[in-house]
């Protein structure tokens, strides 16, 4: 029994007619498939949504592996375009290296040659200068 203010004490608490529990019932039922129909509903969403989820993460795992392949390829092209640049320019050092040393020996030539040129006029100027009468 429920105890009411109005009617300082208690009040019976009354059965509902037959009519109020059909409709009660039937209005449980209603509700009953409502929910059992949403409950499906958000099963099927959420299988559905399951599926779209796992679909994008394969996406970010394909897409993350060809940008990593992507990354080796490109870290491996640099790296033999680096090898072959730093090849070619050791290359061109030593040419231009090996060329001014060959001038530099064409030079040492050169002077040497010069300096007896030189040490031959000076030995004849000396000569012109000094005749000697000796015959």
């Amino acid at each position: 029994m429920e105890e009411d203010a109005g009617n300082g004490g208690f009040r019976k608490r009354m059965k509902p007619s037959e009519e109020e529990e059909k409709g009660d019932s039937k209005d449980e039922m209603s509700i009953d498939n409502i929910e059992n129909e949403e409950t499906e509903t958000k099963l099927l969403a959420s299988d559905e949504m399951e599926l779209n989820i796992a679909q994008i993460l394969d996406k970010i795992e394909s897409f993350t592996q060809t940008v990593s392949n992507l990354l080796e390829s490109g870290k491996t092209m640099f790296k033999e375009l680096s090898n072959e640049f730093e090849e070619r320019l050791i290359m061109i050092h030593k040419e231009h290296v090996e060329k001014w040393q060959e001038e530099i020996k064409e030079l040492r030539l050169l002077d040497a040659s010069n300096e007896e040129t030189t040490s031959v006029l000076q030995n004849a100027r000396y000569l012109i200068q000094n005749p000697s009468i000796e015959p």
